[in-house]
Formats: structure tokens, sequence, C-alpha cells
């Protein structure tokens, strides 16, 4: 069984000094792909040595996370468009839209996730989205300019069920991470039994989005040494076993189907 991490951070200053351990014992485990976010302009070389270091299970991906757009440098997209001119097997991502911390100018927010948008629409590459309480605004910049033949996913997916149509129809994919876990099991479960099975994918997020033990498990949660807080990219598993159990549906099934829709996101 084959696993594809579809949106971790393994360059975060919190386990990068463990990185190679961690990605060790996560491929030991049966994850095989990384697709590891950069978040500001400080960690995209970082990123890029990851993915020189550790191909091909690293795949880097280059932007500009709204928590990080009023840190920007005036040179900042020439420095993107750098980035992604020697890097040729990277991807878009982290960028989006987060109304749900004192982020500053929303409005800011949204011209650099557009330029960032146009930019993967140029690049005709894929871009991984994060979303924090601004769903009908994304959607709303979405349509203006999708639809997105190359694809774009919605990372920690915990938007509601009567838009993934409209997410999908514009070439959305919706990953999963621990963070499913804080939804009411109900709603959970009807907004991942909306999404199309060719467009789920899962997630770390690691080291944040820690799963929530399941107890008597037979999956139990993977360690970081040093911090028990803190989310091991192995950790995939507790993910898929949630999610295969809010499809009602073997694990080893969904396992393929995610792994299968990454492969096809990040062929370019």
């Amino acid at each position: 069984m084959k696993l594809f991490d579809a949106h971790c951070h393994l360059q975060d200053p919190r386990i990068f000094h463990k990185a190679p351990q961690l990605t060790a014992s996560a491929i030991d485990s049966g994850v095989v792909r990384f697709a590891v976010n950069g978040v500001s302009e400080q960690d995209w070389p970082l990123v890029k040595q990851m993915g020189e270091s550790h191909h091909p299970h690293i795949i880097p991906c280059f932007g500009l996370h709204p928590w990080y757009v009023a840190g920007r440098t005036p040179n900042w997209l020439n420095t993107l468009k750098q980035s992604f001119a020697s890097t040729p097997s990277a991807a878009v991502g982290e960028i989006g839209l987060d109304k749900g911390k004192k982020m500053g100018d929303f409005a800011d927010q949204v011209h650099v996730f557009r330029q960032q948008l146009e930019l993967a629409k140029e690049l005709k590459r894929p871009a991984s989205i994060h979303c924090v309480q601004a769903f009908g605004d994304l959607l709303e910049i979405m349509k203006s300019l999708g639809p997105f033949p190359e694809g774009f996913l919605l990372h920690s997916y915990l938007g509601s069920a009567e838009m993934v149509p409209e997410f999908a129809n514009l070439g959305g994919y919706f990953s999963f991470s621990g963070f499913l876990m804080s939804m009411k099991t109900s709603e959970a479960k009807r907004m991942v039994k909306a999404v199309p099975f060719d467009r789920i994918l899962l997630e770390t997020d690691a080291p944040d989005a820690l799963p929530k033990s399941q107890g008597e498990s037979e999956t139990p949660l993977q360690p970081v040494e040093g911090d028990a807080s803190l989310n091991h990219p192995a950790n995939i598993h507790n993910v898929l076993v949630y999610v295969a159990s809010l499809l009602e549906m073997d694990k080893e099934e969904v396992a393929e189907a995610s792994y299968q829709n990454a492969v096809r996101l990040f062929s370019y």
C-alpha cells in the first residue's frame, strides 16, 4: 500500500533538523511521496534544497502563505518566478486566504493570492490552497480566474458539502488531514461523501494537524521525538483510516485512489 502526503511542511523549523529521520520512517511505512509547501521568501530556498536532496520523494512547492503577505519584500514575485524557473519539478503553494486571524488588509491578501493563481495558470502547475473562514471569497475568485485544467488542491478541506461540486467543476481536489477530526462526525461524513472519488487526497500538514488518537487503533500515532504535540508524516495512516471509515470503504481502496489522484495532480 502506497501513500502520497499531498501537503506538508518538512522545512518547518520545528522539525527541519529531524526531517531526514521523519521522511525515512514515513517511507518505511509506505508514504512514498511528500508535497512540501513553502510559505514565504525565507523558506523557498530550503524547500528547493529538500526537493533536490530527496528526489523523487519530495515535490517542492513555492508560495506566499496569507500569514506572511504583510512581510513580503517588494521583489517577492520576481523571487517566486525565479524559484520556479530554477526548479521545473515545483508546484505552487502554499497560497490562499485567511480571515481567521488578525491578518491585516484582506484586500492585500486577495491581490497576492490572485497574482499567484495567475502564475500557476501561466506555468501550468497545480496550486495548493489554504482557506480559513473565506470560502465564499475563494469560490468567487476561483470562478473569475477558472477553470484550472492543471487542477488545484484545497488543503485540509473543512468547507461545506454544498460547495464541493462548484470547486470540483473548476478543477478542485480535496485534501484531508487530521483537522478533519475536529468536525462533527455527521458533517464530516456528508462532506467527504460529496467529494468525487477521483478528487480525494490525503495529507498530514506536518508538523501541524496532529490526528486525534483513535484509542485502541491498529495504527497508533507516530510521535515526533522531543515534542509529542507535533505531527509526524507517517500519521497519514491515521487520516487514511478515518477517511475510509467516513466513506465506509476499505482503507486499501481509499489509499490506492488517493495515491493515484495525487500522482495525476502532480504530473506536469
